[in-house]
């Protein structure tokens, strides 16, 4: 049974049944309710096989249709032109810090590039939170020469790098394109709750130049033009399926290699090599199959909806927390400038750490979890990704409201 408009409208109504709470956890993340039931529904005997997909070879035919059947309904969902390979790896984002620079630079055309130019092409990195920063420390120890673009903006306060906004265009410190490798960067950074405007660096970046674009926390939530990008990579367990699994979209010219040349690959392992992947299908050996199963049943419920339809939600949900932070500025902290705060997730404080907790505990008692912001930036966050029903953002907004009549 594929989801349907019907069944997405059955998850909003659905709410808190089943003893579910509100699960506003930042990843691995709430699910469609729909798809949990179909997933529950086949877990024992999948479609009639005698097995369950837990079970199941990923040699076997009917894993086989499992996974094409996951590509090509990513493939309609985005619109992903047929001169992109579309990849389902092990693993999480953070494998893709390395694997995007080991593979760039294992390009044919990236080292003819570099031949030519006679020196290391630069690697061009936009810094704007915690997992972009991760991402060029990961770089830098594999000995990439690394640009940094932008790094934050300075507190006018003190003068310190904070990451809640970004730098004009006419700020940014990108590598001249004939010394270009590629230029990085992550377009919500979940820690952070900044999130990069669409085609806001591809329109700044020359287009000779392959963007890598790290889409783990908003995927699927907004329409995306893949043909302006090299490559976008994201981790499944935000807006796409479970946790243990990654998805590369990548230009089919940059996978190109120069066989001849024995430094191609030579510090490029297999389970990090794309081409290896794309040339067996994502499958040269075990893949995570049940992640993978549930991933495509994720796309067939976002395509049911469109991602147009998706992208008004995500607004409505996002507008309803900002205009509630926002009408009460001096309790309820927003953290994020105006123009790039982030509508997955949602980043404030209170006036005290012990209001935090007060508004946590409270919330929990509400069955609404997982609102504590992340170890490094402290406060509150609350992720809207795009299972979850608008009827869950307005409950934590009465909430807010409540909590704010009571302690201000």
């Amino acid at each position: 049974m594929t989801p349907s408009p019907a069944s997405a409208s059955a998850d909003s109504a659905a709410g808190l049944s089943h003893g579910r709470v509100w699960n506003f956890s930042a990843g691995p993340s709430v699910l469609p309710m729909s798809v949990l039931e179909e997933v529950q529904h086949d877990l024992l005997n999948y479609k009639g096989q005698g097995m369950s997909v837990l079970e199941m070879s990923h040699r076997s035919k009917v894993y086989g249709n499992i996974i094409s059947d996951a590509e090509a309904t990513l493939r309609r969902v985005l619109k992903v032109p047929d001169n992109y390979s579309v990849l389902f790896l092990q693993g999480g984002g953070t494998g893709e810090f390395a694997a995007s620079y080991l593979n760039l630079m294992a390009s044919k055309a990236v080292r003819e590039k570099q031949r030519k130019l006679g020196k290391p092409l630069k690697c061009d990195y936009l810094i704007t939170g915690g997992w972009s920063k991760s991402g060029l420390k990961e770089v830098k120890r594999l000995g990439a020469n690394a640009n940094v673009v932008l790094d934050g903006v300075k507190s006018p306060s003190t003068g310190e790098t904070v990451y809640n906004s970004l730098p004009p265009v006419s700020e940014w410190k990108l590598s001249k394109p004939e010394e270009t490798a590629y230029v990085y960067y992550c377009e919500n950074e979940t820690v952070h709750g900044v999130e990069t405007p669409a085609n806001f660096v591809v329109d700044a970046v020359d287009p000779s130049v392959p963007v890598i674009c790290d889409m783990s926390s908003n995927m699927l939530s907004r329409p995306v033009d893949v043909s302006r990008f090299g490559a976008i990579v994201a981790g499944a367990q935000k807006n796409m399926g479970p946790a243990g699994v990654s998805i590369v979209i990548v230009r089919k010219d940059l996978l190109e290699r120069d066989e001849s040349d024995p430094e191609v690959t030579r510090n490029l392992p297999s389970v990090l090599d794309w081409c290896y992947f794309d040339g067996a299908g994502s499958m040269p050996h075990t893949p995570p199959t049940f992640s993978i199963y549930v991933c495509g049943l994720v796309f067939k419920w976002a395509e049911a909806q469109g991602l147009e339809a998706l992208s008004k939600l995500r607004d409505e949900r996002s507008n309803m927390v900002y205009d509630e932070i926002d009408a009460h500025p001096e309790f309820f902290n927003g953290l994020v400038d105006k123009k790039y705060r982030s509508s997955m997730n949602l980043v404030f404080t209170l006036p005290t750490p012990e209001l935090e907790a007060k508004f946590i505990a409270e919330a929990a008692e509400r069955n609404m979890v997982q609102l504590k912001g992340h170890r490094s930036l402290g406060g509150i966050r609350i992720s809207l990704y795009n299972a979850m029903p608008v009827e869950g953002a307005r409950a934590f907004v009465d909430f807010m409201k409540e909590f704010y009549d009571k302690n201000h």
